[in-house]
């Protein structure tokens, strides 16, 4: 049986993993919003916690998240490859289904996050079933609630169901999907929204991929076009 922690037990479990994480993005972000964000995802997760001894170490993976979204959306840490977010009501089973299919679709081409506008206790568990049939793993997974930074970071956001919850930038791609509620349907009919779910990310992750391969295009001919300007000779015009 798992022990439960006490609030100090927690208090100190947390504060380490504020250290570990301040030390890591040390230079980047500071000490004081580490610790904020750190105690700040342990209280919105234990909100819906089933087994509140095992929040604090499921805090430290999703400050540790948001702290690489805050990061990446101030440009002190540099995207290696497009962000995509998904966002349904619970985070329990559309937005979890898509982010672990997009993670075995694309691979290490798309970094993917998934968050929840009012999130439930846990995914669905015929939801992770019929994942695992799929060979996605999402037993590890965990409904997270939606933070601005994951969704500043974001090069796209996908709504499945949840409404106006989801806040607008500029400038940034959204898209809605209208798919049913794995909540509300029997084995059956979440393979139905598995198949469906697949054709939607199949269509994004070959334009995410085209648009990629076109900004690396022009990145390069950016650069060689400023490698051949230096090597031009100045012009001082007529003696």
């Amino acid at each position: 049986m798992t022990r439960a922690l006490g609030l100090n037990d927690a208090r100190a479990v947390l504060h380490r993993s504020a250290e570990r994480l301040a030390t890591r993005y040390e230079g980047i972000v500071n000490e004081e919003t580490v610790e904020r964000v750190v105690f700040e995802s342990y209280t919105a997760l234990m909100r819906t916690a089933k087994v509140p001894a095992h929040v604090p170490s499921l805090a430290y993976r999703f400050a540790q998240d948001r702290l690489l979204a805050l990061a990446q959306s101030k440009g002190a840490i540099p995207k290696a490859v497009p962000e995509v977010l998904f966002v349904c009501v619970q985070n329990s089973g559309r937005s979890q289904m898509a982010a672990g299919m997009l993670r075995k679709l694309a691979g290490d081409r798309v970094h993917v996050r998934s968050a929840g506008s009012e999130p439930g206790d846990s995914i669905h568990p015929e939801v992770v079933q019929v994942m695992a049939a799929d060979g996605i793993d999402l037993t590890e997974e965990f409904p997270k609630p939606l933070t601005d930074d994951v969704v500043r970071a974001a090069d796209a956001v996908i709504t499945m169901g949840c409404g106006e919850a989801c806040p607008i930038y500029p400038g940034m791609r959204y898209l809605d999907w209208h798919l049913d509620d794995p909540a509300e349907l029997d084995l059956d009919g979440i393979r139905r929204v598995r198949d469906e779910i697949r054709a939607h990310l199949e269509q994004l992750l070959d334009e995410i991929l085209r648009r990629r391969r076109g900004q690396v295009r022009d990145h390069r001919e950016g650069a060689r076009a400023m490698r051949e300007d230096r090597g031009r000779p100045p012009n001082r015009g007529a003696p």
